[in-house]
């Protein structure tokens, strides 16, 4: 029984220590980006020794790519599709909770922008992960699409879903710029109508 709880106290220090890891990296890469972020630096802010670092984390890029999926797998659990509404209704509600994940969950789309728009020799493997992690939100997204307009066409509604993720890429980056003095639940409000009536276009003209 003693070496069991030895045992459970030791994970629960090492999920600790990972977890104060990834926050500061968070904090660390949000300041001076991907190039910016090294392991002394998430070391200094985390508290920890690079020992302890290096000892969860092969490298600064595993480091990165391990905060993208987490914040990630924290986006993808925080909204779903809601029933027993009108579609309007439905895919606003689907807007507002997206919304409200990424001011809750920002950093893998955050940190992915940065590596999929800064082109390198040899690319990180933080940025295949956030391209994993899109592809994911994209069936997801058309997942959700086929249960909110189930007669739309497949290709109409591929097109759809790069669309609505191409706009909220812009809505995202429009409130980094603007910070607190943009609304993004609003604005994502105002993109769950634009996609509705897109996809109100989209069905007729597949329909003649």
């Amino acid at each position: 029984m003693a070496e069991q709880r030895k045992t459970r106290q030791r994970r629960a220090n090492g999920e600790e220590s990972r977890r104060r890891i990834l926050d500061a990296a968070v904090e660390v890469a949000t300041e001076r980006g991907y190039d910016g972020t090294s392991i002394s630096l998430v070391s200094k802010k985390s508290g920890l020794p690079a020992s302890s670092i290096y000892w969860h984390f092969k490298d600064k890029d595993e480091l990165i790519a391990a905060v993208i999926e987490r914040s990630f797998g924290t986006w993808m659990a925080g909204w779903r599709v809601p029933e027993g509404t009108e579609p309007l209704e439905r895919i606003r509600a689907v807007a507002v909770q997206v919304a409200k994940t990424l001011l809750d969950s920002p950093d893998f789309l955050r940190l992915g922008l940065m590596l999929t728009l800064e082109r390198r020799p040899v690319e990180p493997s933080a940025r295949t992960m956030f391209l994993q992690v899109r592809e994911q939100a994209r069936l997801r997204l058309a997942e959700a699409g086929r249960e909110l307009a189930p007669d739309l066409p497949d290709d109409a509604l591929s097109l759809l879903v790069v669309y609505a993720m191409a706009a909220a890429d812009g809505l995202f980056i429009a409130k980094e710029i603007g910070g607190d003095s943009v609304d993004l639940v609003a604005l994502f409000e105002i993109h769950a109508h634009s996609l509705y009536d897109a996809a109100q276009r989209l069905s007729a003209a597949a329909g003649k």
